[in-house]
């Protein structure tokens, strides 16, 4: 079973873009896809709305996304979330494995 999680940014005056952007060059996004049990952790613009990131944050299970959110990791992504002054809207979606 996997987990994807899309997280949409929504802000002003471009602070969305510049969240994502203080995210990668931290080394932040690379740390997060180099944790156990990542698959994804992706950013992406939309064309109909310049001030809202898609993130696309992909996990192998559930274990693996709670010992991310109990990461220092976490307390960091708050603290540009708030600099930036973020809303976030988030949607969940559980992936099952199909046995024959």
């Amino acid at each position: 079973m996997s987990l994807t999680i899309n997280i949409y940014y929504t802000g002003k005056n471009g602070s969305a873009r510049a969240f994502a952007k203080e995210m990668v060059e931290s080394g932040l996004v690379e740390r997060i896809r180099n944790e156990e049990g990542n698959l994804k952790y992706e950013y992406f613009f939309s064309m109909d709305d310049e001030e809202t990131v898609l993130l696309i944050d992909r996990w192998e299970n559930e274990e693996a996304l709670d010992k991310h959110h109990k990461t220092e990791m976490m307390k960091e992504i708050a603290k540009l979330r708030d600099k930036y002054n973020l809303h976030m809207r988030v949607e969940q979606f559980v992936e099952k494995n199909k046995h024959k």
